[in-house]
C-alpha cells in the first residue's frame, strides 16, 4: 500500500497528462485562435448568405439588334435569372420572329419587344396596321412610341389631305432588302405598324391602295 499523502499512479499519469495537454495548448494558442476565428468567420457567412432559389431561363439578345431584325439562333443566348426578377411575356421561341424596336446586348426578349398582337397592349381600343410609306429615308427618321399624321398625296392631282392623326409607332420592320430570302425588286417605300384606330382603317387602306403615304412627326 502507498505510503499516505502520495498519490495513486494512475492519479499521477492523469495529471501529467493534463500539464503536457496544457503545454501543447499553450505552444500552439495563436495559431488555434486564427482557426477557430475563421471557423467564426466562415459560419457567419454562410448563415447571412441567402438560399439559392429557383432560376428560370431567360432568352436575351447575344448583341445589340435593329429594329425590324429577323431573328436568328445566333442573335440569343440564354441567362439564368431569379424566378421573382424575370420579366413577364418571355418568347422562348423568338428565332425567326421579327423585332418591333432595337434592342441592347443582354435586354430580355419579351413579346412586346415582337412583332406580335402585344405590340398594342399599350393601346386599348386600337388594331396593329402595317403601312407603306413612300419615302423610305423618312421612315428612319422614326423611332418607335413616335406618333405621327399620315398623309395621303394624289400623284394624280396633286392634292394631299390627312387620313389619320396621332397614330402611335409600334414596329419598324426592317426594309425588305435586308430580310433574308425576300426580293426588293419592285418594292418601293417602307412598312411602318402603326396603332390604329379601327374607325379610320378603311381610309387609312383606300389611301394606300391609290396614294402615296407620307408622314408628319406630331410627337
Amino acid at each position: 500500500m502507498p505510503p499516505a499523502g502520495d498519490a495513486p499512479p494512475s492519479a499521477d499519469r492523469r495529471a501529467r497528462l493534463r500539464r503536457a495537454v496544457r503545454r501543447t495548448v499553450l505552444a500552439r494558442r495563436r495559431p488555434l485562435a486564427a482557426l477557430c476565428a475563421g471557423v467564426a468567420v466562415l459560419a457567419g457567412v454562410h448563415a447571412v448568405r441567402p438560399a439559392e432559389g429557383a432560376t428560370v431561363a431567360v432568352p436575351v439578345a447575344a448583341h445589340d439588334l435593329d429594329s425590324g431584325t429577323v431573328l436568328s439562333a445566333g442573335d440569343l443566348s440564354i441567362r439564368r435569372l431569379p424566378v421573382g426578377s424575370a420579366p413577364d411575356g418571355l418568347e422562348t421561341h423568338a428565332v425567326g420572329r421579327t423585332l418591333a424596336g432595337p434592342i441592347r446586348r443582354g435586354e430580355p426578349v419579351t413579346d412586346a419587344r415582337l412583332v406580335t398582337p402585344a405590340l398594342i397592349a399599350g393601346y386599348p381600343g386600337r388594331v396593329a396596321l402595317p403601312v407603306r410609306i413612300a419615302d423610305a429615308d423618312v421612315v428612319g427618321l422614326l423611332r418607335v412610341g413616335d406618333h405621327v399624321d399620315l398623309v395621303a398625296a394624289d400623284p394624280r392631282s396633286g392634292t394631299a389631305s390627312y387620313v389619320a392623326v396621332d397614330v402611335p409607332v409600334v414596329a419598324l420592320p426592317a426594309p425588305a432588302e435586308q430580310r433574308v430570302g425576300s426580293s426588293a425588286a419592285g418594292v418601293t417605300g417602307r412598312l411602318v405598324v402603326v396603332a390604329a384606330v379601327p374607325s379610320d382603317v378603311d381610309g387609312i387602306a383606300g389611301a394606300a391602295a391609290t396614294d402615296l403615304l407620307s408622314v408628319v412627326i406630331s410627337r
